[in-house]
């Protein structure tokens, strides 16, 4: 392949993707507003009016907020590749420093520190304007400043010796350095599940042990059904930063735990918490978890074979404006190809889109069978009143983006389903 000729496909996969993006959020953002005006039929008397109207107002300032930020992404692209920052960048720290690996390590972490700054101002109008006009932030400034640092320095202290490893492992290990880089890769990804809920998370939140009461014994007797083991169940201060309601697993093996935001516990009663938690559990009952990690790890490996074949090849980094005399250069190599490869992965997400949701209805047909599909659905629907979700998704859009099904879909599907209680595991695998 020729400089040239790739220059050409990243430029249409750039701008393509950003209209098509465009489009798709625009198209979006119009069909909720054209069903502002009636709650669906499917959810009358559950939602009022007001709610509805609230959440098509709530999408519609996320979705113009979306737009500049595509934008301004782009804009980022330029200025890195055929706008020469890159190249700048990649001169300015090779004088500063002798060794080939510091210099990379220092100019990845530029360029990731001043991502992070031009991210900030969105992120800051994200949580004291667009998320409190509706309602949803309780984060204050400093929260905002803390976490701010808390991330900084996790970055520091776990991100940039897991760089610098790749990095020597792109110069010195031969051939087989993207194998060996991957093997890293995937191990400090494993890692991080046992140490993120262990170690990590209580940097962030507070976790209290579910306390005795019925919403506890239903989720004890629901995993006793579904034979499944964790940690404990915890209950999550989320409501330290945003009233959104959440609900999930973390960890891998012995440090499994079950974690619920404080926001969900005060909506739901406890059929529905335990509903709820019967859907999670069904990820795992299908192995969700495990065949998307695989899944992860084998696309991730492709990933860095291919990095491995455009780090010797001249046309790839004259094409992206930083000239074929930096073939070799590990750093550039792999900042490169960290702009370029989600331009041409946006084509693959109505894909893997696809597979999420089918995840989605195996879960809840999991759901069904060990606790109540009524009880799922009134839990679904009180989380689309509380998080403002739309019930009106525009269906392209949906296709595209939505890793969960439609809510009409959804919940009809549930409210159709007849209800089996299975009273052992060995019952319910039989169903």
């Amino acid at each position: 392949m020729t400089s040239e000729i790739f220059t050409l496909l990243t430029a249409f996969a750039l701008f393509f993707g950003l209209i098509a993006k465009i489009w798709l959020n625009l198209r979006q953002q119009r069909f909720v507003m054209a069903c502002r005006g009636a709650v669906p039929e499917a959810f009358a008397g559950q939602i009022d009016l007001l709610a509805h109207q609230k959440a098509a107002d709530y999408l519609c300032a996320k979705s113009k907020l979306s737009r500049l930020d595509l934008v301004l992404g782009a804009i980022m692209f330029l200025v890195l590749t055929w706008g020469g920052l890159l190249a700048w960048l990649n001169q300015f720290w090779d004088t500063q420093f002798s060794s080939d690996l510091w210099s990379g390590v220092t100019m990845i972490a530029s360029v990731a520190l001043l991502s992070m700054l031009l991210d900030l101002p969105l992120d800051a109008y994200r949580n004291f304007s667009l998320e409190a006009n509706f309602g949803f932030n309780r984060m204050t400034p400093k929260l905002f400043c803390l976490d701010l640092l808390k991330n900084t320095l996790l970055a520091i202290l776990l991100g940039l010796p897991l760089l610098t490893l790749i990095l020597w492992l792109m110069t010195e290990a031969g051939n087989l350095w993207w194998f060996y880089a991957w093997l890293a890769w995937a191990g400090f990804n494993l890692l991080m599940m046992v140490v993120y809920p262990l170690w990590i998370a209580p940097w962030f939140n507070r976790f209290t042990p579910l306390a005795s009461g019925e919403a506890r014994e239903r989720i004890e007797q629901l995993l006793k059904r579904g034979n499944f083991s964790a940690r404990d169940i915890f209950i999550m201060d989320g409501s330290r930063r945003s009233s959104h309601g959440n609900a999930y697993f973390t960890g891998f093996g012995k440090s499994r735990r079950i974690v619920f935001f404080d926001t969900l516990l005060e909506s739901l009663t406890p059929l529905q918490t335990e509903a709820v938690l019967a859907h999670e559990l069904g990820h795992f009952h299908h192995r969700h978890i495990i065949k998307r990690m695989i899944l992860i790890f084998v696309v991730s490996l492709a990933f860095f074979a291919l990095l491995g074949y455009l780090m010797y090849a001249p046309w790839f980094f004259a094409a992206l404006g930083v000239g074929a005399e930096n073939t070799g250069d590990a750093a550039l190599a792999l900042l490169l190809f960290t702009l370029v490869a989600p331009l041409f992965a946006f084509f693959f997400t109505p894909l893997f889109s696809h597979l999420s949701r089918r995840d989605e209805f195996q879960a809840d047909a999991y759901a069904v069978r060990m606790s109540s599909a009524s009880a799922l659905a009134e839990a679904l629907v009180k989380l689309y009143k509380d998080n403002a979700s739309t019930l009106t998704p525009d269906p392209l859009y949906s296709r595209f983006y939505d890793s969960h099904p439609p809510a009409s879909v959804r919940v009809a599907r549930l409210l159709s389903a007849e209800p089996i209680k299975a009273s052992s595991p060995s019952e319910a695998d039989a169903l």
